[in-house]
């Protein structure tokens, strides 16, 4: 039997933060500085050319570093997460976040944004089923999420040791905040995000996640 966290509806929750950066090395090093904790070895995506390190922030709830892969040839398609568009020298951030949902074509169909086509991935023992855009890019600059159903029998966070970290909020910033409102309750997940309206000319989406760690609550941001 699949892990599945509710029963099927168009709705989703939260699953994970995903952490971009040109190397797993810089995205250690960008944790590491931002709440003081090590990340954990993670796996490979052959599909994407991918690979990630995992930090566990509950029983169905984890922070993930993902680069690309030098090892291993190109996937001949865009790669998630827009990580094609990274250069050797940008620095990690917070890109986007991933929703769980129980039903992803149902919820997909449901989405009033655009979320992509569903693909088929597999991590070792996990496999999941996740929306990626044509282009390999972020959508609504990465506020609004990737879908994801897991077909494994338990969750990637429930295998991870405890790290004595948490998430204790996630908040977007953006220069249309109805929009973003409205396509987020498209999905049920607008009560996942605090979102605010950006003042002054900076109108870029930004997303910061509140961390409980063990010496306090940190901050990591895009």
């Amino acid at each position: 039997m699949s892990f599945s966290a509710s029963a099927p509806s168009a709705s989703a929750e939260l699953d994970h933060l995903v952490i971009v950066a040109p190397s797993l090395a810089a995205g250690a090093r960008f944790v590491a500085r931002a709440i003081g904790v090590k990340m954990m070895p993670g796996g490979e995506h052959p599909y994407m050319g991918t690979h990630n390190l995992l930090l566990r922030l509950g029983d169905a709830t984890y922070l993930e570093v993902i680069a690309i892969n030098p090892a291993v040839l190109g996937p001949g398609r865009p790669r998630w997460f827009a990580l094609d568009r990274l250069a050797a020298g940008d620095e990690p951030s917070l890109a986007t976040w991933v929703a769980r949902t129980s039903d992803i074509g149902w919820a997909r169909a449901a989405s009033l944004t655009n979320l992509g086509s569903i693909e088929t991935m597999r991590r070792g023992s996990f496999r999941w089923r996740i929306t990626i855009p044509t282009d390999g890019g972020l959508v609504h600059g990465g506020l609004v999420p990737s879908l994801i159903q897991w077909d494994s029998a338990m969750h990637p966070a429930a295998s991870m040791p405890d790290s004595g970290c948490s998430l204790a909020a996630l908040e977007a910033f953006t220069a249309n905040p109805r929009l973003l409102r409205e396509q987020l309750d498209s999905l049920g997940l607008s009560e996942s995000v605090a979102i605010s309206a950006y003042r002054g000319t900076h109108s870029a989406p930004k997303l910061l996640a509140h961390i409980n760690t063990p010496a306090g609550k940190r901050l990591l941001s895009s």
